[in-house]
């Protein structure tokens, strides 16, 4: 019989888990979408590229919202039980409330897995994914992006400049910068041009021009009357080193055996991060999960009943607000444990230490039955 009201009691959970992470995140997916269409309008790549990339935000919004979901689904469905008088049926049925706590406990285990899932595989990964696809991916609307007497640098060490662009496609008096190799550049000049496709190619097919190329020792001039200019060879202005959140976990751990053994960086891509941001973001990705069990022993302390039913609605509301608060702490933290080596040890423990000394209180707290501190 406790089986199944356990069972169901999970089932509950779970279900408003589900659905309110669902509805959180899609909101939360729907705004940066909204400000990623500049990859769209600004940067001329492909609507396929766009809700590639834009999918591939879903896991780092997850791993984000997974603690805050986790204690408001937990919150929702005891207090659903208490207002119903289901807990009555877990206490006439033999369950003893620190069983009941100890099964929560126990529960959210998957949940911390879960958030060490996203933040330390999926989310890194598929934000690496994500700058590598906008990298590589050709611009397919660069045409558009055009505008008169403007300078257009979305392509990687080209700046386009055109005087006038008509209706039917062409262009007049345009003016091209490529940088090449070191102290080494192109400038193109030509009175009239028009984009052609050619090959699933974007061409800037120019006539009556010429070519100036410029070197440190020397500079001469190509004159044509017509040549093409093959814009799918540049790449977009992407970052080309992956940000601190995007590295890999394995990475991460590299460069800090590397930092402690060398006392400097090796490996080309930790080379440019300070020692301080490493450990920063290995934080976020191993200790910040361990709130989890903090978050939900709080939510657990519901089920004891205040001394009176007058201070019933301002329990909930004090546990309601606590859980916040050490959701709350849990990333300001961050600001604090780089300051010194005794900060780093504090915030690796400060959840342990909440652990256990919320879990001690509910023990007495449901021995003796007393109202919670």
């Amino acid at each position: 019989m406790n089986k199944l009201i356990f069972r169901k009691f999970s089932g509950d959970i779970f279900k408003f888990f589900l659905l309110s992470s669902f509805c959180i995140s899609f909101i939360i997916w729907i705004i940066q979408a909204v400000n990623l269409l500049d990859l769209v309008s600004d940067d001329g790549h492909s609507l396929k590229v766009y809700m590639y990339y834009a999918s591939l935000n879903l896991p780092k919004i997850f791993s984000k919202t997974i603690i805050f979901v986790y204690f408001i689904s937990i919150f929702y469905i005891i207090n659903k039980y208490n207002n119903s008088n289901e807990l009555i049926v877990f206490w006439n049925n033999g369950i003893k409330k620190i069983h009941f706590i100890n099964f929560i406990f126990k529960f959210s285990i998957f949940f911390f897995l879960l958030q060490l899932l996203f933040s330390v595989f999926l989310a890194p990964n598929s934000q690496d994914l994500g700058r590598k696809l906008i990298k590589e991916s050709k611009i397919d609307f660069l045409p558009n992006l055009l505008s008169e007497k403007k300078f257009v640098s979305v392509l990687n060490n080209l700046t386009i400049f055109v005087e006038e662009y008509k209706k039917n496609g062409e262009l007049k008096k345009i003016y091209i910068n490529e940088k090449l190799e070191k102290n080494k550049s192109k400038i193109i000049v030509a009175e009239n041009g028009i984009f052609i496709k050619k090959d699933n190619n974007f061409i800037l097919r120019l006539f009556n021009g010429g070519i100036t190329n410029i070197e440190t020792d020397r500079t001469y001039k190509i004159n044509f009357a017509e040549t093409d200019y093959n814009l799918s060879n540049f790449s977009s202005k992407t970052i080309s080193h992956p940000k601190i959140q995007e590295l890999s976990s394995v990475i991460l751990f590299e460069c800090i055996a590397e930092y402690l053994s060398y006392k400097k960086f090796i490996n080309k891509y930790c080379e440019v991060r300070s020692i301080k941001s490493v450990y920063e973001e290995v934080y976020k990705r191993l200790v910040l999960p361990f709130y989890i069990f903090v978050i939900s022993l709080i939510a657990a302390s519901l089920i004891i009943e205040p001394k009176s039913q007058y201070l019933n609605k301002f329990h909930k509301l004090n546990i309601f607000l606590v859980g916040v608060f050490v959701i709350i702490l849990s990333q300001l933290s961050l600001n604090y444990i780089l300051k010194s080596s005794i900060f780093i040890y504090l915030g690796i423990v400060l959840p342990i230490l909440l652990i256990i000394i919320y879990y001690l209180i509910l023990s007495v707290k449901t021995k003796f039955k007393l109202g919670l501190l």
